[in-house]
């Protein structure tokens, strides 16, 4: 097939062009594994499906740097791309393994982050991706700016020494091993620094996800630098886990339209309207699938 600007509408080639792609790997796969082993043909899918659509992704890029393509051009062109290889992805996925509820419900959340970080890879507003800190140097600046403290004070060397001893007790029963500063995405608009967890949505048992949530949040807010950390989620409906981030005076957390409002806002593209614009899974999965998502009633999981 060939890419250019129009491919950014040409979801009925993608499409095709993804399932005989599709078609090409399956039948490599079965040749290599056999019907049985359903579980190690559906791990080596993905990857081979990812593929494709990276080869394309890196073409749209190549054209749009060598034929001066704007940001957003290349973004409608990239989100096609991305969307139909995903219902692609999702069929094959299928075909060799049936999906069930957890199953399905996880892999369109999961699915659904690196489709909206897609609008800060190529972005429309002037915003800069940057590297998040480690969490090594957010205990060096504790640790400094306590002994600097301790050793100001009117004590003994053998007091400050003792005293020194006493926070590294505290800190290491407090903290076990090293805390993972790095999120989701990381980027500077108009001189301030996001940091930015995206959220499918919240379970029933998320008490341990969220308190590593606020832990970071916390170590952010203890650095020099000005950092927004943003809690960015996909689901309309969330329960207690996302209230306590959103009352938590740590992290600011947006839910349903409100996310969109966000990407938008920082992006500056407007992903919720090409969503609706350009979306729609029934009509786009193969029937056959449609019919088992709606007889498990899987359908309520296809929202964006």
């Amino acid at each position: 097939m060939k890419i250019t600007k129009d491919t950014a509408t040409n979801k009925v080639e993608l499409l095709k062009y993804f399932r005989d792609r599709s078609s090409e790997i399956l039948s490599e796969i079965n040749a290599q594994y056999g019907i049985k082993d359903y579980k190690k043909k559906a791990k080596k899918l993905n990857p081979l499906l990812g593929k494709s659509k990276n080869n394309l992704t890196e073409i749209v890029e190549q054209k749009g740097k060598k034929d001066n393509w704007t940001n957003k051009e290349i973004l409608e062109c990239i989100l096609m791309i991305s969307y139909c290889n995903y219902v692609v992805m999702l069929e094959a996925r299928h075909s060799v393994w049936q999906y069930k509820n957890m199953d399905f419900s996880r892999r369109i959340g999961e699915l659904w982050e690196p489709f909206c970080k897609l609008a800060f890879e190529y972005p429309i507003n002037d915003i800069e991706l940057f590297i998040p800190p480690l969490f090594s140097d957010v205990k060096k600046l504790l640790a400094d700016e306590i002994e600097d403290y301790i050793n100001d004070l009117q004590l003994t060397d053998v007091q400050k020494t003792q005293l020194i001893q006493y926070y590294n007790k505290v800190w290491s029963l407090v903290v076990s091993g090293e805390i993972k500063l790095e999120l989701d995405l990381h980027f500077i608009f108009e001189d301030k620094k996001y940091i930015v967890d995206f959220k499918s949505g919240f379970g029933s048992n998320e008490k341990g996800n969220v308190n590593r949530i606020l832990l970071v949040g916390s170590a952010y807010k203890i650095l020099e630098e000005d950092y927004e950390p943003l809690i960015l989620v996909r689901a309309k409906e969330n329960n207690n886990y996302f209230n306590t981030l959103k009352n938590s005076s740590i992290w600011s957390a947006y839910s349903g339209a409100e996310t969109y409002d966000k990407l938008h806002k920082y992006s500056g593209f407007d992903i919720s309207s090409w969503i609706v614009e350009n979306i729609n899974w029934t009509e786009d999965l193969d029937s056959d699938f449609v019919k088992h998502l709606e007889d498990n009633n899987l359908t309520q999981y296809l929202t964006w």
